[in-house]
């Protein structure tokens, strides 16, 4: 699989710039605290944003592959980022349907560390000494 992006700058360290995917079109920018203007995602942010619609993605094919009454899937992620480390904590919640079987929500518990270990995108962060933990929680309607 190949992936292409793109980013056209304007306007220097103030400015901003427009990152382009296939799919993607995203105002980019340097954080104010760095100098930048603020306007637009900074690139620790898109790194986030990007292993978190990884590990989604990793999830919800798991939870459709073991035939999971899901109702709804939603993950929060967090990242704290300081010199000493780039810590992300993924907050999964899964709401299953009203009828779904304690079976199926023990299912459901594991697939939160399992869907972190498929997840392509965390796995090259924490090669990068990047910490990556899930707190997941299971709802059911």
């Amino acid at each position: 699989m190949q992936t292409n992006a793109k980013v056209v700058w304007n306007n220097g360290v103030k400015g901003n710039g427009v990152l382009k995917t296939e799919f993607l079109d995203a105002k980019v920018a340097i954080p104010t605290v760095l100098g930048g203007s603020g306007n637009g995602a900074f690139p620790k942010e898109v790194l986030v944003a990007s292993v978190t619609a990884c590990y989604t993605s990793v999830l919800v094919s798991m939870a459709e592959s073991r035939g999971l009454p899901v109702v709804e899937i939603s993950v929060d992620s967090e990242a704290s980022i300081s010199d000493d480390e780039f810590k992300i904590i993924h907050h999964p919640q899964l709401v299953l349907s009203e009828n779904a079987t304690d079976k199926q929500v023990q299912s459901a518990e594991r697939l939160f560390v399992a869907a972190d270990k498929g997840c392509v995108v965390g796995n090259l962060l924490k090669k990068a000494d990047v910490k990556i933990e899930v707190q997941g929680e299971i709802f059911t309607t």
